[in-house]
């Protein structure tokens, strides 16, 4: 407690003693019975439990938006690629016990990190955009936001810079305090899964079919690298020959490894409906993509997002919206980390 009677929960938490005190004293008075005093006080006290909101920095961090707008703008004009990258990075952090920035973690002698998990190693990049947005947030309100909302802006903000569709990010999350590479290993979806498995992992973490299949869409933009497809250009049948014989000049049957071929050859750098084209064709680039439009139960919504970019605008949206509320840590759980990279 502070001088001025102000119980100081978090920066962005404040409950006034003196006026639990007087709320107190008018139940008191007014012979309120037991059940409304409790009703009242758990009003109050809920002020405390920390929810997410569309407009929790307003006053703690009222540039924050525009901060981390004009941040990622200048990284995906500077390389498109960036953008597939930071949505990725949120992704890849909310499907590994929910979106608190763990992804984000180097090693330290009590936990290893989830950056050298098989998902992650030699893949996952961006770190540095959000290193910077980082550091220019803490100057204009340190200590206030935290780098899982940061993640979470940077994701929505990287799609809208592509052409894709917005949506409102609710507010609040806080950053864990350690991570988890068995996690890392385990719960995030591969580019070898079949279209059973991929419908379990995304059902694992609340999403309906309709709603991986349209995550799934993320893949309009991004690269892959040519371990994650070998397989498929060189041993699966549902590919078309031509686009094929395209790919394995820069993913030979062995060697180059890390060679990257885009994950939607039709339109790389811009978030359309294009990837789902690409599916109906056969021109899926993993194993994983091409599974949704494989004579199965998805075949159908890749059919009609192929036709209708808007239809899969807003499916999009909305799953995002879902998938940056996975497990958020709120209220006084976890902290706000001063450098994304590692703890308090």
């Amino acid at each position: 407690m502070n001088h001025n009677n102000t119980i100081i929960v978090d920066r962005n938490i404040k409950v006034s003693v003196s006026v639990i005190q007087l709320l107190y004293l008018v139940m008191v008075a007014t012979k309120i019975n037991s059940y409304s005093s409790i009703l009242i006080l758990l009003l109050l006290t809920g002020a405390c439990s920390g929810q997410l909101s569309a407009n929790f920095y307003s006053s703690t961090c009222p540039n924050l938006l525009s901060i981390i707008k004009t941040a990622v703008t200048s990284a995906v004009t500077t390389e498109a690629r960036m953008g597939a990258s930071l949505l990725r990075l949120h992704f890849h952090d909310c499907f590994v016990n929910g979106c608190d920035a763990s992804v984000l973690l180097d090693d330290t002698a009590n936990f290893t990190g989830e950056k050298t998990a098989g998902p992650n190693v030699n893949s996952l990049r961006g770190f540095n955009v959000i290193d910077t947005i980082k550091t220019q947030v803490e100057s204009s309100c340190p200590q206030v936001v935290s780098c899982a909302d940061i993640l979470a802006v940077a994701a929505r903000d990287s799609v809208v810079a592509l052409q894709g569709p917005s949506w409102s990010v609710a507010l609040g999350r806080r950053d864990s305090t350690t991570a988890s590479l068995s996690a890392a290993n385990s719960q995030i979806p591969g580019p070898g899964l079949n279209l059973n498995a991929l419908i379990t992992s995304f059902s694992n973490k609340g999403f309906t079919t309709r709603e991986m299949v349209a995550l799934s869409g993320s893949h309009t933009i991004g690269q892959a690298r040519c371990t994650t497809f070998r397989t498929r250009l060189y041993n699966e049948a549902n590919i078309n020959a031509s686009f094929a014989t395209s790919l394995r000049a820069n993913c030979p049957s062995s060697g180059g490894d890390n060679n990257l071929s885009p994950l939607d050859t039709l339109s790389p750098t811009a978030f359309n409906n294009d990837y789902f084209k690409n599916l109906v064709s056969l021109k899926g680039l993993l194993h994983s993509d091409q599974q949704l439009f494989n004579n199965g139960s998805t075949d159908a919504q890749v059919n009609a997002y192929s036709s209708n970019s808007a239809t899969f605008f807003n499916d999009f949206a909305s799953a995002m919206i879902k998938m940056s509320n996975l497990s958020p840590l709120t209220g006084s759980n976890g902290q706000i980390r001063a450098n994304c990279g590692r703890t308090n």
